[in-house]
C-alpha cells in the first residue's frame, strides 16, 4: 500500500484516475521520456491508465507517489516517485512545467526518509542517464554516492544509453541528514 506523505510544500499520494491526463502529458514528452528506462515515446494511449492501475494493484509490489503541489495552490499532478523494494530503487521523473523548482528534491527526499524510517530498505540505489546531470545532482544532494556506471536500455531512445549508478545506506542517509540538517 502507498501511504500519504506530506512535505513543507507537497502531498505524495497514491496515484488516481484522474491523473491519468497529466501523467499522458507529462510522459509524453520527448524530453521526460528519454530520461528513463521505461517510459515510451511516442506515449501510447492508454498507457497512464495501465500505469495508474497496475500501481493501485494491492498485490503490486512497487509503489508510486503522485507528486501533489496543491497545499502552495499549485498543480495536483506534477510527477511521480516510485520504489521498487525488490531492488532497493528510487526511481523519479517530474513534468518540465516545474522543472528547477525542487519538487522533486523534495518529493525524494521524502521517500527516502520514509524507506529508511519504515524498515523498507537498508539501501537504496538509482541509476541516471550520464546525460542526465540534473537527476545526478538531485541523488548528491541526498547523500547518495556514486558506486559505477553501466548501461541501460532506454525504451524511448530504442538504444542502450551510458548511465551513472548511485547509492545510499540507512547508516549513511542519517549521517547526510544530520549533517545537512535536512528534516528527514
Amino acid at each position: 500500500m502507498t501511504e500519504r506523505l506530506r512535505t513543507q510544500r507537497l502531498i505524495l499520494r497514491p496515484l488516481r484516475a484522474s491523473d491519468a491526463g497529466p501523467i499522458s502529458l507529462y510522459a509524453g514528452d520527448a524530453r521526460v521520456a528519454r530520461m528513463t528506462t521505461s517510459i515510451p515515446h511516442p506515449y501510447p494511449p492508454g498507457a497512464a491508465e495501465l500505469f495508474i492501475q497496475q500501481s493501485i494493484n494491492p498485490d503490486g509490489k512497487d509503489r508510486h507517489w503522485a507528486v501533489d503541489a496543491t497545499p502552495i495552490g499549485g498543480a495536483e499532478f506534477v510527477g511521480v516517485v516510485g520504489f521498487h523494494p525488490g531492488i532497493g530503487e528510487v526511481g523519479y521523473w517530474i513534468g518540465p512545467p516545474f522543472w528547477n523548482t525542487g519538487y522533486v528534491t523534495e518529493a525524494v527526499t521524502a521517500i527516502v526518509a520514509h524507506v529508511f524510517e519504515a524498515g523498507l530498505a537498508e539501501s537504496l540505489v538509482e541509476q541516471v542517464f550520464a546525460d542526465n546531470p540534473a537527476s545526478a545532482r538531485v541523488l548528491e544532494k541526498l547523500g547518495f554516492h556514486a558506486t559505477g556506471a553501466g548501461e541501460s536500455f532506454s525504451v524511448a531512445r530504442g538504444e542502450m544509453v551510458e548511465t551513472r549508478r548511485f547509492a545510499v545506506t540507512r547508516e549513511e542517509w542519517m549521517n547526510h541528514v544530520a549533517a545537512a540538517g535536512i528534516a528527514g
